[in-house]
């Protein structure tokens, strides 16, 4: 089952590289589903992938996927947009909607604790497997079921992002809120996250693989119930280590194995994403015209 899963994998990692090739990466997150308060820079463009995949035992193997273009519109605003697909074998590889986020950072220097307030609206299908985020009741069951796209989700997700820096170690607290607007309640859900780069100095000669190339860290994430529900039961809950590789003046990639806490999780999911970052995308467009 795995080696099914793989090449599909490989294949939009590939994809991924090939398209953002030309730029050069300042990746400022280190996770898959936490938000910090690093914001994009004014001007800049950051294009990535980020994908799951996911091998339920009672279901077939799948790999989501999401495609993101964001940008820095201000110091105090990062917008983001979301492409969604998906494969599962044996079924048929979808398309499955688009998102639209928007973050905002009310406190601009730093603090103790930085919060960051996030909006998102979702326009996407059953058939979604990108897993962003787990909130409410979300668990292995909801992907056993064949592909459906007949089932619109448009949505909004609220986010509240703490986050602090303190002798090099990130640490991250996500507060999500998320509703169907078609009438569903509300539903809730968290993640909590740590990383800090190997070495803290960059290294006196320039080198591919230094140290202070790779952080490590882990996540913590899960669902909260809904508003007639809040609490544990039911829910499920992942721990997953994180590493990031940042390639001088190139891409920056990251792997996380995710490991399902519950009977309600997935037994495991596999994280794996690439990023780059255009510096003043825009200016580069003026300047060449």
């Amino acid at each position: 089952m795995f080696d099914r899963c793989c090449k599909p994998a490989l294949a939009l990692f590939g994809l991924s590289l090939a398209l953002a090739w030309p730029a050069r990466s300042h990746a400022q997150e280190n996770y898959f589903i936490t938000y910090t308060h690093h914001m994009e820079e004014p001007g800049s463009l950051e294009i990535a992938n980020r994908s799951v995949a996911g091998f339920p035992q009672l279901g077939d193997s799948f790999v989501g996927s999401a495609m993101e273009l964001e940008y820095g519109v201000k110091a105090w605003w990062t917008t983001e947009f979301y492409l969604d697909g998906q494969s599962t074998f044996g079924q048929s590889t979808v398309f499955t909607g688009w998102r639209l986020e928007n973050r905002i950072r009310p406190l601009l220097s730093e603090h103790w604790i930085n919060p960051v307030l996030y909006f998102e609206f979702e326009d996407i299908n059953g058939a979604d497997k990108a897993l962003l985020e787990v909130v409410g009741h979300d668990g292995v069951a909801d992907f056993l079921d064949r592909n459906d796209r007949s089932e619109k989700k448009r949505e909004a997700e609220l986010r509240l992002i703490l986050s602090s820096n303190a002798k090099g170690w990130n640490i991250a607290e996500n507060l999500i809120a998320e509703k169907n607007l078609a009438g569903e309640p509300w539903e809730f859900g968290y993640s909590l996250a740590v990383s800090r780069p190997l070495s803290l100095l960059a290294s006196p000669n320039a080198c591919r693989f230094c140290r202070e190339n790779f952080s490590l860290g882990a996540e913590l994430y899960g669902g909260l119930g809904d508003r007639y529900s809040f609490g544990l039961q039911d829910t499920s809950h992942y721990l997953a280590p994180t590493v990031a590789f940042r390639m001088p003046s190139g891409p920056t990639f990251t792997l996380s194995p995710a490991v399902g806490l519950n009977k309600n999780s997935h037994g495991m999911l596999l994280r794996f994403g690439v990023s780059y970052e255009l510096d003043q995308v825009f200016s580069r467009f003026r300047r060449k015209s």
